[in-house]
């Protein structure tokens, strides 16, 4: 008897329908084709004992199973519950009139329970797309698929309950969930917070700038000044997700299987912390079969590097095309894949190998050349594509003493927002453009000009500085936010003047 299921397969962030056809004929032999990797070709077994430990026996048939598209790799465990509904309906040891009704993923322990599977929500996606009535799931991915509204998502335990509910023995109730209320009431929960910061007033008020228009970001200063612990609380000042943002966000995060198991949307903006011995296929994503990196983990959020220098070179030039196109494409012979990567870049680094330089106490026992050959690990390209470069000094006695709360992450970040609304209802009518470190040339020329005295401050800077025309862009783009978190309509001077301030690492003394 010729049967059909159906699973799905990855590709970047999307699904494509897998059909499963299990031919049973009389024999004893077993056939798998259409390109199944190692972990596929090795179901027969696991399939074997948990059909065994649940009560019912392989088929001592001659068995067929083509997975089609034949010319698209499969790989992984997640087909184990397909194939095994597959073999069984097509045994006719259970009913398959409705097995065509539903997608199915999920993968066999030997005693038949259900482990959880990658990419769920983007395979739900494509199940609704797809028309199928509703997919079926291990139990603890069934709340991540129970997301996408008007497809029944039904979460099992193990095999056999999979077996009684197409054989119409049990009745089993589709997983619902309020999309909305869980999103919302987890948006603001964040466990550091700005309040917790003593001191620091200016570069407080420079990643308020950052996040205000979306600019990246660096923070240059000696060993325990702060760098870790302010980057840190920054996603408890960024305006909350959207639906469409979590969405996306979510998907990403399934297919590298980094969503908790019986959870559904990710209501707070990613926080990605990489170690400096990162590679870079880690970084931007890849490998035999593609994944996404830290680039693209920390879509719509942060990506933190600290001890930038230490990075290998390498890993920090792969960055620079990201940073520019919001996106990342990994190439193979037979295919591409492409992940989104609008992430906020922030950094920190010592100014010196010894950490401390322009120490206000301490001495630098680093020469100038040293000084020079540490800083030059970052490259000028990718300096230039980091809007804010702030130099941070430790906080003094009496400002770490001092018990009255500071200004708290939730005031800092309703002033983000308002920024925020005001870029969104100016860019509405540009396609892919939703905050001031977006804007291209002809944005800024229509939103970013100064008046003449802030020109002549500006091109003064640019002569004193020798600043890049990407440079001089950047600035721009940071006048502009810090004239919308005051509410202002036209650029001035002194939120240029802040701006340049902006381009510490610019200055023809720093390092000498």
């Amino acid at each position: 008897m010729l049967v059909k299921v159906y699973a799905a397969a990855l590709q970047g962030v999307n699904a494509i329908v897998i059909t499963i056809e299990v031919n049973c004929a009389k024999g004893v032999r077993f056939f798998l084709v259409g390109l199944p990797d190692v972990s596929i070709r090795e179901s027969h077994e696991r399939i074997t004992s948990a059909l065994s430990e649940s009560g019912y026996k392989f088929p001592r048939n001659q068995i067929l199973i083509n997975m089609a598209p034949a010319d698209i790799r499969k790989e992984g465990a997640s087909y184990d519950l397909p194939l095994a509904i597959g073999v069984l309906a097509g045994a006719e040891k259970i009913k398959a009139d409705k097995v065509g009704d539903y997608m199915m993923m999920g993968e066999l322990s030997l005693d038949g329970a259900l482990k959880p599977v990658k990419g769920v929500l983007p395979i739900a996606i494509k199940a609704k797309e797809s028309g199928f009535k509703g997919i079926i799931l291990p139990a603890k991915n069934a709340h991540e698929a129970a997301v996408v509204e008007d497809l029944e998502v039904y979460g099992m335990d193990n095999i056999r309950q999979v077996i009684l509910f197409f054989n119409d023995e049990a009745q089993y109730e589709p997983v619902k969930i309020d999309v909305c209320k869980n999103f919302y009431s987890n948006q603001l929960q964040f466990e550091l917070d700005f309040s917790d910061v003593k001191g620091q007033e200016n570069v407080k008020r420079a990643i308020e700038v950052a996040c205000a228009g979306g600019h990246n970001l660096i923070l240059v200063g000696p060993p325990g000044a702060g760098k870790s612990m302010l980057a840190k609380r920054i996603p408890s000042i960024l305006p909350p997700l959207t639906l469409s943002e979590s969405l996306e966000t979510t998907k990403i995060h399934s297919v590298a299987g980094k969503v908790a198991n019986n959870s559904s949307l990710i209501a707070v903006r990613p926080f990605r912390s990489p170690h400096h011995s990162i590679s870079t296929v880690a970084m931007v994503g890849g490998g035999s079969y593609p994944q996404p990196g830290e680039i693209s983990l920390s879509h719509n959020g942060v990506l933190f590097l600290d001890e930038l220098p230490e990075f290998p070179r390498l890993v920090l030039e792969v960055m620079r095309q990201p940073l520019e196109d919001r996106k990342i494409t990994i190439s193979r012979a037979k295919f591409s894949v492409e992940y989104p990567a609008g992430f906020m870049l922030i950094a920190s680094m010592n100014p010196c190998p010894c950490g401390y330089f322009n120490h206000p106490e301490r001495a630098c026992v680093c020469s100038p050349v040293q000084v020079q050959k540490y800083l030059n690990r970052v490259s000028g390209p990718l300096l230039d594509r980091i809007d804010i470069q702030v130099e941070i000094i430790p906080v003094p006695f009496d400002k770490i003493s001092d018990v009255r709360p500071s200004e708290s992450s939730e005031t800092v970040r309703n002033r983000v927002i308002r920024a925020r609304n005001i870029q969104e209802q100016r860019f509405s009518g540009e396609k892919g453009i939703y905050c001031n470190a977006q804007m291209n040339t002809r944005l800024l020329h229509k939103h970013a000009q100064p008046d003449s005295s802030g020109l002549q401050r500006l091109k003064i800077a640019m002569e004193k500085l020798s600043l890049s025309a990407r440079a001089y862009d950047r600035i721009l783009r940071v006048a502009r936010t810090i004239a919308d978190l005051d509410e202002s309509e036209n650029i001035f001077s002194h939120h240029l003047g802040e701006a340049i301030n902006y381009r510490n690492l610019d200055r023809e003394n720093w390092g000498c």
